[in-house]
């Protein structure tokens, strides 16, 4: 059995050259990507769940993981979003 290294848990945004005229590196791509990758490993979770209740052989220690990767992912998701969405609201205030 194979570790996987922590630098690979959870890349769900990736970083993006400023002033980039890749079309890969526009906000909508990077967000739709970000959301891509969280529900993937909501999708990964189930299925160890769903795979340890049948008794296919799932360990439960990786169900767990699966399940806290995917918690993790979403939170970080969240607080992401939250930020975007104060420093939105924080632009539209100031006065020009």
């Amino acid at each position: 059995m194979t570790i996987n290294p922590v630098s690979s848990a959870l890349p769900i945004i990736a970083p993006v050259a400023v002033g980039s005229t890749d079309k890969s590196g526009t906000f909508q791509a990077v967000l739709s990507q970000a959301i891509d990758t969280v529900e993937g490993y909501g999708r990964a979770a189930e299925q160890s769940i769903d795979r340890l209740l049948s008794g296919e052989g799932e360990d439960i220690h990786r169900t767990a993981m699966a399940t806290q990767q995917a918690d993790l992912s979403f939170n970080l998701f969240m607080q992401v979003r939250n930020k975007v969405v104060s420093a939105y609201q924080e632009v539209m205030r100031m006065q020009l």
